[in-house]
């Protein structure tokens, strides 16, 4: 029965006043999680039930199951991944802070979130790519001060960057043979960013055993159509080609309004539409895989 999958707690004896905090902090935490698997009981009956993560309460939390998540699909072999979700407030939306804001946002959460993924002894087979060779100096002198990874960059200025273009950086010329992770951060400033990643991706990582990790890229503006296939063809098309390899670790995207949620997954679980009560989230709908962002403000928020 599912319930079983839920930990017990083990009580040492004799007990002390230490002990009965522990027990007490075990429990809480446990009735925690099980409230939450019950709330999501129903939908997709082909769901694993016994895997069920909580909503994040805060960041240091958010960025452990991320990181978990992405520790399960690297042993699963996935080697290309997504992990996306709001950097100015866990109920925040794009758009709600300052570009500039959000990007070093993220910054300090990727800087995080490397220091829990990834083992000391491969920090320097590690590449981060930052959109810019700017951002890449920016990031040396500040959040990634001292630090061991190896930071590069998607695309460098050129002659008309007050016109908004930029000279492409050709990826093989930027990959190492011992690089193994590479992360790619907020490739989404520039259209020509993810076309890069799509060509890093070919050309450093298919067929080999090296990983890739799209870290905030906010890729749903291009799953949703933002974008016009008139003007951005090749854009538009990493939705039959490279998105279909790519596997959605870990993702929050909110909704605002009278009917508003949170579509929330942390792999290998479900896709999950949430609604805020009170203090905590109660599960409304639940998919194997990902709802697109219009089915679910119009169709699953509405109904439920």
């Amino acid at each position: 029965m599912w319930l079983s999958t839920f930990p017990t707690v083990s009580v040492p004896s004799p007990l002390t006043p230490q002990d009965f905090n522990w027990i007490r902090c075990q429990v809480k935490r446990n009735v925690r999680n099980l409230e939450f698997a019950i709330s999501c009981s129903g939908g997709d009956k082909a769901t694993s039930i016994g895997f069920d993560v909580p909503f994040p309460r805060d960041y240091t939390e958010l960025l452990q199951q991320a990181k978990e998540a992405s520790e399960l699909a690297l042993k699963d072999n996935r080697q290309l991944m997504e992990i996306e979700f709001p950097t100015a407030g866990l109920g925040s939306v794009p758009g709600d802070g300052e570009g500039g804001t959000e990007m070093t946002g993220s910054m300090q959460l990727i800087r995080e979130f490397c220091d829990l993924l990834v083992i000391p002894e491969k920090a320097t087979r590690t590449r981060i790519f930052f959109p810019e060779a700017n951002e890449v100096k920016f990031a040396r002198q500040s959040i990634f001060g001292g630090a061991s990874f190896k930071l590069d960059y998607l695309t460098k200025p050129s002659f008309f960057e007050d016109f908004g273009f930029t000279e492409k950086v050709k990826m093989a010329d930027r990959v190492k043979p011992e690089d193994e992770l590479f992360i790619v951060a907020y490739p989404y400033f520039n259209v020509n960013e993810m076309l890069v990643v799509e060509e890093l991706y070919k050309a450093a990582v298919s067929n080999t055993s090296r990983k890739l990790i799209i870290f905030n890229g906010e890729l749903d503006r291009i799953r949703s159509g933002y974008y016009p296939s008139f003007f951005y063809p090749k854009l538009v098309a990493l939705s039959k080609t490279l998105f279909p390899k790519m596997e959605t670790v870990y993702y929050i995207h909110n909704f605002k309004g009278r009917n508003g949620g949170v579509l929330f997954r942390c792999y290998p679980g479900p896709w999950k539409v949430l609604r805020r009560v009170g203090n905590a989230y109660i599960c409304l709908h639940q998919q194997e895989s990902m709802p697109s962002l219009k089915e679910v403000a119009l169709d699953i928020l509405p109904s439920a």
